[in-house]
């Protein structure tokens, strides 16, 4: 250990009390949906989810910590402060968010409070903006799939004698956020970086809810005969197989936030000469997670269960399907996105199909303001937390 110790010490547990909150929100996206179809008891879902959250890092690969401690903003403005005043800001706001009810993304309020402690050290210049040669090719990509998902969806709706316009506009929404990440499976665009996560906000939601809808429909199409008690005793099993499977990969996605920012706090220190994440960071950032899914924030999870839409155990099983697959994508890719927007967008997704008076359009416009204004808003704490602190303490810069 350096000169930097206790500051070292005191950054490790913010990390891991960070990864805590994070477990309390998100705890809501992996049990809401077993919660509303009655798959589970509230206290067993809990338990499972904690478990498979904390598994959910082993399996999966570190890409998102490598993002998170070395694409944001440069490594030169990861100092031991900047990356505590970063995690503080992220702490408080997933804190209030939690006892408001509102669920949001722990991964946007982290990196809103890294790039205004970074741009309160050293400027703008600490921000890893991405290049053109990865915004043009993916400019270009959307439009044109959102092109063909307007020319689609809205030649389909006029078919129906259902209103064309507003079935083009949300078929361009749905082409372009479909388009992007398919072509990034498929190597042909290289998105990464904050670029990746700033267009995930939309497309992750966007994402969610058009798979999750085309999903149920070819559910509902295949078991049309079917009765609905033989559906529930076929797809609540499954349901709940979805949903662990969901929360493995919300522990390997948002629980990788800790690894990343104490993996970068021991490089700053010098303990560490490359940005290697040791095995005992990624567990005891697992077990912070998975102690805080166990005391989830119930407001949270009853917005999510109930307020949103009524879901039915098929349903349920389209929606934590959908959200899994996504969330194992961009975790593969590197790419820090809010759990709650999968999987808010995906049981959209699912209510939808049962017309639009089904979904709760009040709580979606809440949820997505909360989502928008979470990086600008951590920015601006965090610039202000830097400035203050750096003036009081200088002795840390």
């Amino acid at each position: 250990m350096t000169g930097f110790e206790p500051i070292i010490l005191f950054g490790i547990c913010l990390a891991l009390v960070l990864n805590f909150a994070n477990g309390m929100n998100d705890a809501s996206q992996a049990i809401a949906i077993v919660i509303a179809t009655k798959a589970l008891s509230p206290g067993k879902a809990v338990i499972l989810s904690a478990i498979c959250n904390v598994i959910g890092p082993f399996l999966f690969t570190t890409a998102v910590a490598v993002t998170i401690g070395t694409e944001i903003v440069h490594p030169g403005a990861l100092t031991p402060l900047t990356i505590i005043v970063a995690m503080s800001t992220a702490i408080c706001l997933v804190f209030v968010a939690t006892r408001a009810g509102f669920p949001v993304s722990s991964s946007h309020a982290l990196v809103g409070g890294l790039i205004g402690a970074g741009v309160g050290a050293y400027g703008v210049a600490a921000v890893i903006l991405p290049g053109w040669g990865m915004v043009i090719p993916a400019a270009l990509y959307a439009v044109i799939g959102g092109i063909v998902g307007a020319i689609l969806i809205g030649s389909v709706t006029a078919a129906l004698e259902g209103d064309a316009r507003a079935g083009g506009i949300i078929g361009a929404f749905c082409g372009a956020a479909i388009t992007i990440p398919v072509l990034m499976i498929a190597g042909v665009i290289h998105v990464s970086g904050l670029f990746a996560i700033c267009i995930f906000i939309i497309i992750a939601p966007v994402l969610g809810m058009a798979t999750a809808f085309l999903f149920d429909v070819l559910v509902s199409h295949l078991f049309r005969y079917s009765r609905q008690n033989r559906m529930k005793r076929i797809f609540q099993p499954l349901q709940v197989l979805a949903c662990l499977f969901q929360a493995a990969g919300h522990g390997a996605n948002d629980g990788q936030h800790a690894v990343g920012v104490i993996t970068a706090l021991l490089v700053s220190a010098g303990i560490l000469s490359t940005f290697a994440v040791p095995v005992w960071v990624i567990a005891a950032s697992a077990l912070a997670i998975g102690i805080g899914t166990c005391f989830g924030g119930w407001q949270v999870v009853d917005k999510m269960a109930r307020k949103i839409t009524k879901i039915r155990p098929y349903q349920g099983f389209c929606a934590a399907t959908v959200g899994s697959a996504t969330l194992s994508m961009v975790t593969a890719f590197g790419i820090p996105v809010s759990s709650n927007q999968v999987i808010s967008g995906a049981i959209v997704g699912v209510g939808a199909t049962r017309g639009e008076k089904a979904v709760q359009w009040k709580v979606v416009r809440e949820m997505m303001t909360a989502w928008v204004i979470t990086i600008p808003l951590a920015f601006v704490i965090s610039w202000c937390g830097y400035m203050l602190v750096s003036a009081v303490i200088p002795v840390f810069l």
